[in-house]
């Protein structure tokens, strides 16, 4: 008797069908709707005006963003990913390379950027609905940055004579403080400070 020898193995990954995809499709244009539209009017962007971009009506929205401030927030996930995808570093450069990146993506969406601004400001009451994701947010890259700054010292592209931990909150500092002067006043050249910062975290010249 011959032994049938059985073959790979096959994992079905078949895309959500029915409802289910249906569903995914309807939030993805809900949350691409409020996302333009905040990018045009900033927070003052009605739920109606995102309602009527997709072609539904306002309480329609809350079967996938329960409240206001769900769809703020995953909006502002989103301009995250957006960002690292648009401004972010560019291939093998460091996050010092994406800083200028970072600044000129802020003056090109303010409505994104001063959504992000007047959340995080409300976001440092612990009873805030957006105060954990502006915490983690901060943390988590505090130490993707603090790692990136590590190993730029340890290949002699970064200053070693501070903490790099250190200097990746100073970095977070200014970029945010960069933000909030420029809504103040858009004249402020928000990209040449960013890239002055950025000189000023090279290597310092020994003196003999």
């Amino acid at each position: 008797m011959t032994e049938q020898r059985k073959g790979p193995r096959v994992t079905n990954q078949r895309k959500p069908r029915g409802p289910y995809r249906k569903s995914a499709e309807r939030r993805e244009q809900i949350l691409q709707a409020a996302y333009e539209a905040i990018d045009e009017h900033g927070e003052r962007a009605s739920l109606q005006d995102i309602a009527d971009r997709v072609g539904v009506t306002q309480p329609a929205l809350t079967y996938y963003f329960p409240t206001r401030d769900d769809l703020l927030l995953a909006v502002l996930e989103r301009r995250d990913v957006v960002g690292k995808t648009s401004a972010g570093p560019p291939e093998g450069g460091s996050m010092v390379d994406g800083m200028v990146g970072s600044a000129r993506h802020t003056t090109e969406h303010p409505g994104l950027a001063k959504l992000y601004v007047t959340l995080s400001a409300a976001a440092t009451d612990p009873d805030s609905p957006a105060h954990a994701y502006f915490r983690d947010r901060y943390r988590t890259l505090a130490t993707e940055v603090t790692q990136d700054f590590e190993h730029q010292q340890d290949t002699g592209d970064l200053r070693t004579d501070e903490n790099a931990a250190h200097l990746a909150r100073a970095l977070l500092a200014v970029l945010d403080g960069l933000q909030i002067q420029w809504m103040h006043d858009p004249t402020v050249d928000i990209a040449a400070i960013a890239e002055t910062f950025a000189r000023l975290l090279a290597p310092q010249p020994t003196t003999d």
